[in-house]
């Protein structure tokens, strides 16, 4: 992978892609100890990074006068780029999803014009169902991340952020597969090996991690996180090698931190960031690494979220950053017993927001229910306040 294929696959996508904003952030930065920016491909045609690797596949196919016809298979992102990218070249494109996909994602990628088949429970199914509709037709199977042309046209986000920050020291990546790392760190580190590379996963999918460490290529039997957009059990073979000779650390991040992570663009940005694309600033924010002082630019590497997750993500950030504080404890279930524990949470300044009986539990005595709570309180010292005041009054007080 050279310098040239990533320029060459900048000016093919020149008139297709935004050359999206590197925003700086006071708030970020004071966070973190660093100088921050964020680079915003959540706000890239289809919403994600995705369209520059796909793009650059297409037009290169329609350089050497290959097939006009393309397939894929993806429960997300790439989906949406490849079917973007073969509306804009005149091509066919079939993309393979699980059956359990979105239905909103799937009405996405079938509004670029591609023809969508859905298949089995989990990607690995639509996968190979990719492969055997390519095997019949003759068309190209676009990878999603394990193509040199495909690496390339990623590479062109590090191409932008050199334009715009050209002091840069640190760059923040997430990572599942690998091609938006290895790309970016090819680029960088031929134009400038001064800069830092650092790769990002989810703690729950962290096979990139493992084989960097490893310096081999190793994948993992279970993917669990929210982040479902970097949840990748089995990384590139290529993507793997390039990471293995250009990144200088591979770091994770908790779910926790990446649900930090989102809600605190929604406040502080008015942006919303996917889990995935969070996953870098949620590493800058908790210092898994240290880059005091440095100028940083974490990639913020895709928006598409389902509404309908919205909700637990934010909970879930509350939650991690004190915000909501979710408890039980048990209470006599007697008249009175309920307003009696309302009015010292009130008279805390504490929100009650969900009450639950449990009054079937085995350990109860027949007068007794646990009451489950969840409060809205202002910090992590606001809740230890609560607790402590419920415990002065005699509740016995278990965190949930």
């Amino acid at each position: 992978m050279t310098v040239k294929e990533v320029e060459s696959a900048a000016e093919r996508l020149k008139y297709i892609v935004h050359h999206t904003p590197v925003n700086s952030s006071r708030t970020f930065s004071e966070m973190s100890g660093t100088e921050l920016f964020i680079k915003c491909e959540n706000l890239q045609k289809t919403g994600s990074f995705k369209v520059r690797g796909a793009y650059n596949k297409l037009a290169k196919m329609a350089e050497k006068g290959e097939t006009d016809s393309v397939v894929s298979s993806s429960a997300g992102n790439h989906a949406q780029g490849v079917a973007y990218a073969a509306s804009a070249r005149r091509m066919n494109a079939t993309i393979v999803m699980p059956r359990s996909t979105p239905i909103a994602k799937v009405a996405a990628t079938s509004g670029y014009g591609a023809n969508v088949v859905l298949h089995g429970d989990c990607y690995d199914d639509a996968y190979q169902k990719a492969l055997e509709i390519q095997q019949e037709t003759g068309a190209v199977f676009v990878h999603p991340f394990d193509d040199e042309d495909v690496i390339a046209g990623q590479g062109t986000v590090a191409l932008e952020i050199f334009k715009d920050i050209p002091t840069v020291d640190a760059v923040l990546i997430p990572a599942g597969g690998g091609g938006l790392l290895a790309g970016m760190a090819c680029y960088i580190k031929q134009i400038n090996p001064r800069v830092k590379v650092i790769g990002v996963q989810a703690q729950g999918a962290n096979a990139i991690v493992q084989s960097f460490q490893a310096k081999s290529h190793l994948s993992t039997e279970t993917s669990f996180t929210i982040a479902d957009g970097i949840s990748v059990k089995v990384p590139g073979k290529t993507t793997t090698e390039l990471i293995n000779s250009y990144v200088d650390e591979m770091v994770t991040v908790t779910d926790e931190e990446i649900a930090d992570a989102i809600l605190l663009l929604l406040e502080r940005t008015k942006m919303l960031v996917e889990p995935a694309g969070a996953a870098s600033l949620a590493a800058a924010l908790h210092k898994k690494i240290n880059l005091n002082g440095q100028r940083v630019v974490c990639v913020l590497s895709g928006g598409n979220i389902d509404v309908s997750f919205i909700h637990k993500i934010v909970e879930k950030g509350l939650i991690t950053r004190g915000r909501q504080l979710k408890f039980g404890t048990v209470m006599l279930d007697i008249p009175g017993s309920l307003q009696h524990f309302s009015a010292i949470v009130a008279s805390c300044g504490a929100n009650i927001i969900m009450v639950q009986y449990d009054r079937l539990h085995a350990d109860l005595r027949l007068n007794e229910a646990i009451l489950h709570i969840v409060c809205e309180v202002s910090g992590t010292k606001h809740g230890q306040d609560v607790i402590e005041k419920l415990a002065q009054n005699g509740y016995k007080v278990f965190l949930e």
